[in-house]
């Protein structure tokens, strides 16, 4: 087990990921701001959804999450759709122009995290992703409002096309 200095020193560093995070949020073309970035992220990772499950995916309320929904889908990046189970939700699904809008946000974030880590080997970027991907595992599903454990920082938290 590692010493409670370490923890210390890791909490320290996972805060500064912030940094990190906010480059991201800075390669967004301006008509896609984060919270649309991560609509549009969310639906071409796990496919047409409801708004409630992409409420919860993104770990905001309902009524944040209908904002983002009503910019992306006034851009035609997303349609939605009666739900056929109940035709009071709406299923909600990229669209070919929000396909391209997504593929334009991952090779933005790509090329960034390319020029900032372009002394890094193709060994240490692995390990990273194996690291962060075993950080994550061993939070569970941190997206899920009951296994998320309380925070003392109140903000709004957009995901970028790479954090999520």
């Amino acid at each position: 087990m590692a010493e409670h200095a370490q923890f210390d020193e890791l909490a320290r560093q996972l805060s500064a990921v912030g940094a990190v995070k906010r480059d991201l949020v800075r390669v967004l073309p301006p008509e896609c701001p984060g919270g649309s970035a991560a609509v549009l992220t969310l639906l071409g990772r796990h496919g047409d959804m409801r708004m409630s499950k992409l409420a919860e995916l993104l770990a905001v309320d309902l009524s944040v999450t209908s904002r983002h929904v009503a910019h992306v889908a006034a851009r035609g990046w997303i349609e939605r759709h009666p739900d056929p189970a109940d035709k009071r939700s709406r299923i909600l699904r990229l669209t070919p122009a929000g396909e391209a809008q997504l593929d334009d946000l991952s090779r933005r974030t790509s090329q960034l995290l390319a020029e900032r880590l372009d002394d890094w080997t193709d060994d240490e970027v692995g390990q990273l992703i194996r690291l962060m991907t075993r950080l994550r595992s061993s939070f569970g599903d941190c997206r899920s409002p009951a296994a998320r454990p309380p925070t003392p920082v109140v903000e709004e938290t957009t995901r970028t096309p790479a954090s999520t």
